[in-house]
């Protein structure tokens, strides 16, 4: 009866032990995951609470008194002229945009990665520094290098091309289509090291065993690729995705650069026409009118987004 009673009182001690213990660390991970929350609520939740009801005003800015209730009037705006013009041109140019960087995503960032992968060197340290350094480099900087590059008179490829005897002013960047096929890979040069660490943490997951056994069974590189590396980096995929996604929408800085907010209406985006429809105080636009713009184009990317995470779980808990 006794060793019964100092057992049952061991295993009380043991488990008060184990919920202090338990509690010290629950409040050590909140303490580490509390800068965050508030982050998050600060910048991203509280904003858009106090943004969500100006969709319905007709608020010019962030100082104007006289605001009225216009109920959806906002969102059929974007559709009827003169504003659906210009919001149907900016929704094509950034998809068109956000497809062709999906494709530097893997012609870069995805390449690189099995470069680094299955480099046997002790420079691969160096080649991730240097592949990595065009990520640091400033949103408008691309932009002017690409005015600096492909400007009709002065650029340095039209005058090359004009040495070589091809003809004179051949790119002109401030073309809507020279720059949609221009701007993705000069995008895609500057996001290559972000994304090629995306790819490569994926890559070194992958247990070594697979891949022997894929090499045993005679399975060539490309074989490889496709049915071994690929399905088992399927989260660094959508995460790769996800970051695409939110990168080609909120490009802002490379436009910026090209001309964007003075005298080049071909690279108005949505990012640049969410920002001049909301920050003109009236003479492009109206502060709602831009929140709606930007609530228009959020909602179908958090769609996407669920959609992306719920296959990823689907397929993780069929495999």
């Amino acid at each position: 009866m006794a060793s019964k009673v100092e057992t049952t009182a061991a295993g009380s001690g043991r488990r008060r032990r184990f919920r202090a213990g338990g509690w010290r660390e629950t409040a050590a991970d909140l303490a580490f995951l509390l800068p965050q929350y508030l982050l998050y609520i600060t910048l991203t939740l509280l904003p858009f609470a106090i943004a969500l009801p100006i969709l319905f005003t007709d608020q010019a800015d962030f100082v104007d008194t006289s605001i009225k209730y216009v109920g959806l009037d906002n969102i059929e705006a974007l559709f009827r002229p003169p504003l659906d013009e210009r919001f149907f041109a900016a929704v094509r140019r950034t998809v068109i945009f956000t497809v062709l960087n999906y494709a530097m995503v893997f012609a870069f960032g995805f390449i690189l990665a099995l470069a680094l992968f299955e480099l046997k060197s002790r420079l691969v340290g160096v080649f991730f520094t240097v592949i990595y350094v065009p990520w640091m480099v400033s949103g408008i900087g691309v932009g002017l290098l690409l005015l600096m590059l492909f400007s009709p008179d002065t650029g340095t490829i039209n005058l090359a091309l004009e040495a070589m005897g091809l003809g004179r002013n051949l790119i002109n960047i401030k073309d809507e289509w020279t720059m949609l096929m221009v701007l993705p890979v000069i995008y895609g040069w500057k996001t290559a090291g972000f994304n090629m660490a995306i790819f490569l943490g994926g890559l070194l997951t992958i247990p070594p065993e697979t891949i022997e056994a894929a090499k045993l069974d005679g399975a060539r590189y490309v074989q490889r690729v496709i049915h071994v590396y690929v399905p088992q980096i399927v989260p660094a995929i959508v995460m790769a995705t996800v970051f695409c996604l939110i990168g080609s929408f909120g490009i802002f800085d490379e436009l910026v650069g090209l001309g964007a907010l003075y005298g080049n209406p071909n690279a108005e985006f949505l990012s640049i026409l969410i920002y001049k429809l909301g920050f003109s105080s009236g003479r492009d636009g109206t502060l709602a009118q831009g929140i709606t713009a930007s609530l228009v184009v959020f909602f179908p990317l958090l769609i996407a987004a669920f959609a992306l995470n719920r296959w990823q779980k689907r397929r993780d808990y069929r495999s």
